[in-house]
């Protein structure tokens, strides 16, 4: 838009108007001044006054003539949180990327250009100016190709101009800068004023009748804003641009309710927080492997089943508002939101659709991700927080491996009863749904392989898919299949022999190495609270009922490790009877189990003791992310060395005297049995327990060496704890919380993760200069 200097007319004014607030905010919303449309579109120039600018003299006015270069633009996009709004900067790479875009872009009418930009995560439309995301369900955000910028006194960064108002303020200061004319002031219809001392020097006034008539001093509103152009004259951090190889995917999931950290941040702000920290750490711990090319990057995404469960579908969070009194509402509310989770889960019908969203989700996350990167070749880990880690457990306890799953195609099946479909509906009370199956050629033995998604697909509602798979499995498992071994559709199997012992308890006729080294498929009901036998561990007096008996789905992918955060994992499989882990068990489609959590979470347990109970072994200390331990622990460390040390030299100056006193004398004394003499005796007795103590924490260290920690993680650890901070350790409880929810910022956490990764994938961590 041109601008044409001494235009006729004068200088428009606005007219008084109480919405300051607004135009301070958008500086280019038009004011209606009774002028031209022609007015209204362009700014206006004037010579400045020598008054106005006298306060701004304060730069070196006599530099040389500087011919006009163009501004070079840099894309942003709009983050809206509350009622804060912020403008972040696209990384180099994906500013050139857009510009790009938006220099091919000729003809109007043409299709618009779409450019995949973070890691591919999002994709910018560029015509459209709007940001949407890929993986996740999230509103579009403004994005904007910019060229200046402008700061308040009270404004914490600079914020950048709208294009139209940019591109007007880049002709006027062309103007300026090609005849050499300085000390211009622009005005524009909405009563803004930019008065452009020099090329280092420009600010924008607002205008006098947008003060509040009450306001005594218009200083404050009459402060002028400092105005930038182009990206490199701000304060501004660009971020870097991420690497395009992907070596591996992760899977996060969440935990109770819709906030995982104390700034109550959805699970996707936490994983782009995770994912940030993860690439710094590449940065410094794979510098070389980076600039070799060995190492590219690790691409974690969220998984979100907490809408899901709480949506229109399923109504509970209506059910559950009717029911709820109205006293300490926000208490309430809160406790609707997270806490009731936990009993969601233990629900047969709503853990069925936890587990239904996390592995669909699972599922279309992996074939979206390798249709963005179709050459993407890596393997993919999943990670659970919380109760996620739970979600993730049982579901992983379920899935079957390649032998079970040809096994299960090309066995044969158990016999259904001689009932038809018809029969079988009518015998339920869901008749109505006989021409709707009937359609899809249906008959009980295909039924019988649906799953809950697939009877909603066919319009079914809620109620009646679950009677009608419910009557189905029932039928299709054998009297002797439901409660002890699972059957199976395959020919020979290992199937124990269900007994009753003297205290009533099931046990069974198979040592219980044998019965779960080959964990059977399960095949479970989808309504009732039966319990069914996954091949894990025992507990007393038989074979541990774990998980709710629902059908659990199976994934499209093989995990590689699964890593659970502050998981509640051992508390819930005691709870539900099992007293130990078989050292055999381990996942069928998952070779590696990292537990990981911090010292003071309550709601982290352990899994070890549950594999090895007859050695107290302590977890698995994780390493400061900066190769050293916290310095309040290496000093808690050297108190216990020094307590050693100082223990084993009394106990050897207390051995050589006793030694000394062994060598007088002792003909006097009298003689105890066996013709020991009761010295004799009691010294032997003194250097056994001398030696005892001596040798006791070598022994220890040697087991503890010794020890196999079984395969649910290869035979490696699996227990991992964090270090605490200096300022935890003097009151854990007052960080309790905070403990629970430390993990998405953790470097020592993501560390780990990528660590296990990269040694996976042969390429070694390098210990970063100091």
């Amino acid at each position: 838009m041109s601008v044409s200097e001494g235009e006729e007319g004068g200088l428009f004014r606005a007219a008084p108007s109480d919405n300051s607030q607004d135009l301070l905010d958008n500086p280019t919303k038009t004011v209606a001044t009774g002028s031209t449309p022609e007015d209204q579109a362009s700014p206006v120039v004037d010579e400045a006054s020598p008054s106005s600018a006298s306060s701004f003299e304060m730069l070196d006015m006599e530099s040389a003539h500087a011919p006009y270069q163009e501004v070079q633009p840099h894309w942003f996009f709009c983050r809206r949180a509350d009622d804060n709004t912020s403008w972040l900067p696209f990384s180099r790479e994906d500013s050139d990327k857009l510009e790009n875009a938006f220099t091919n872009i000729s003809d109007e009418g043409e299709e618009d250009t779409v450019v995949a930009v973070e890691g591919q995560r999002y994709d910018v439309h560029v015509k459209e100016r709007k940001r949407h995301a890929v993986y996740w369900e999230q509103a579009p955000s403004e994005v904007r190709r910019c060229t200046w910028f402008y700061k308040g006194d009270k404004d914490t960064r600079f914020m950048p101009y709208p294009e139209d108002f940019s591109k007007d303020l880049e002709e006027a200061y062309r103007k300026s800068v090609t005849s050499d004319e300085w000390k211009k002031k622009l005005d524009f219809p909405t009563g803004e004023t930019v008065i452009l001392h020099n090329p280092k020097l420009i600010m924008q006034y607002q205008p006098i009748g947008l003060q509040d008539d009450w306001v005594s001093s218009p200083s404050e509103h009459t402060r002028p804003r400092t105005v930038k152009r182009g990206v490199d004259n701000i304060s501004v951090e660009i971020p870097d641009g991420e690497p395009e190889k992907v070596d591996h995917v992760v899977f996060m999931v969440h935990g109770i309710g819709p906030a995982c950290d104390l700034r109550f941040r959805s699970i996707i702000q936490c994983v782009n927080d995770f994912r940030s920290v993860s690439l710094s750490l590449l940065a410094s711990h794979y510098k070389r492997a980076q600039q070799e090319g060995q190492v590219g990057r690790v691409e974690f995404l969220p998984v979100n089943w907490h809408s899901a469960l709480h949506g229109d579908a399923t109504g509970v969070d209506e059910d559950i508002q009717r029911i709820t009194l109205p006293s300490i509402s926000r208490l309430r509310h809160f406790t609707n939101d997270t806490l009731l989770d936990l009993f969601f889960y233990n629900s047969p019908t709503y853990c069925q659709t936890i587990v239904d969203t996390v592995a669909s989700e699972f599922n279309r996350l992996h074939v979206l991700f390798k249709q963005r990167h179709p050459e993407f070749s890596g393997t993919v880990s999943v990670v659970g927080h919380s109760l996620g880690s739970l979600i993730l457990f049982d579901l992983l306890t379920n899935q079957r491996d390649e032998s079970q799953a040809r096994q299960g195609i090309s066995g044969e099946p158990c016999h259904l009863n001689c009932n038809t479909l018809e029969q079988t509906l009518n015998r339920l009370g869901l008749q109505q749904y006989l021409d709707v199956l009937q359609n899809e050629n249906l008959d009980l033995e295909s039924l019988a392989l649906c799953r809950d998604s697939d009877l909603k697909d066919l319009g079914i509602p809620l109620g009646p898919r679950k009677k009608i798979l419910n009557y189905v499995r029932r039928k299709w498992l054998p009297e002797d299949c439901r409660m002890g071994a699972v059957c199976q559709a395959q020919g020979p199997q290992l199937q124990p022999e269900v007994t009753s012992t003297q205290d009533g308890n099931e046990s069974s006729g198979l040592p219980p190495q044998q019965f779960h080294l080959h964990r059977p498929q399960s095949v479970t009901s989808a309504v009732d609270y039966e319990y069914f036998d996954v091949g894990i561990g025992q507990a007393n007096g038989g074979i541990a009922k774990g998980q709710v008996s629902i059908d659990y789905p199976q994934l499209e992918f093989h995990p590689q490790t699964f890593f659970a955060f502050g998981s509640p994992i051992g508390m819930f499989l005691t709870v539900r009877g099992l007293k130990r882990i078989d050292p055999n068990y381990t996942f069928p489609t998952c070779k590696s189990f990292y537990n990981i959590y911090h010292p003071y979470d309550p709601v982290a347990y352990r899994i070890e003791p549950m594999i090895v109970s007859e050695v107290d072994l302590e977890p698995m200390l994780i390493p400061h992310h900066k190769g050293r331990k916290r310095m309040h622990l290496e000093l808690k460390d050297s108190l216990t060395r020094m307590s050693m040390d100082l223990k084993n030299n009394v106990l050897g100056s207390l051995r050589t005297a006793w030694q000394s006193f062994a060598r007088l004398p002792v003909a006097a004394l009298p003689p105890g049995e066996g013709g020991e003499t009761t010295t004799e005796k009691t010294l032997e007795e003194t250097q056994g327990g001398f030696d005892e103590a001596e040798s006791s924490e070598s022994v220890e260290e040697r087991e503890h060496r010794e020890i196999k920690m079984g395969m649910l993680n290869g035979g490696r650890r699996i227990d991992y704890v964090l270090q605490e901070k200096p300022i935890e350790s003097f009151n854990e409880y007052l960080f309790a919380i905070q403990s629970h929810l430390c993990y998405w910022e953790s470097e020592d956490t993501a560390l780990l993760l990528l660590k296990e990764i990269y040694d996976n994938l042969g390429v070694a961590i390098e210990q970063p200069q100091q």
